[in-house]
């Protein structure tokens, strides 16, 4: 029986750690991603967030959690952590189609917190803007 309930602990704790890091300050997340950088990156669609959120965490040391990890990592490292720095795609052309989306990353890099929320009128122009960092579609 206790093995039942370890085995029911350890799979909850895993979504609950995401919930903390989603829900409470950078340094609420337990465990090794503590010590390295990571972000929990979300995209909200549509102004008022009703249009549904994808998610996913982000760690560096190794590159995991993201369909395009090793390149987010990298894009990211290239301007120490700081998401507004990204440079923009080069020559991006994009619709004049609005359909909102909000991007949003938290967690640390180098040891300081990253908060970072920016709304883009697309997802082109937000992928044209982030390059693969909220490329969570994989």
């Amino acid at each position: 029986m206790n093995h039942l309930i370890r085995t029911a602990a350890a799979a909850v704790a895993l979504p609950a750690a995401v919930l903390l890091l989603a829900a409470g300050p950078a340094q609420a997340l337990p465990g090794a991603a503590r010590d390295g950088d990571y972000l929990y990156l979300s995209v909200t669609r549509g102004e008022d967030g009703s249009g549904g959120t994808r998610g996913t965490l982000l760690l560096c040391d190794p590159p995991q959690g993201h369909s395009r990890a090793a390149e987010a990592c990298a894009e990211l490292g290239a301007v120490g952590g700081d998401v507004a720095r990204l440079t923009p795609a080069e020559g991006a052309m994009c619709p004049m189609v609005y359909a909102p989306v909000t991007a949003r990353a938290r967690g640390q890099w180098n040891g300081r917190p990253v908060d970072y929320r920016e709304t883009f009128s697309n997802s082109c122009g937000m992928a044209a803007r982030t390059g693969s960092v909220f490329a969570l579609d994989g």
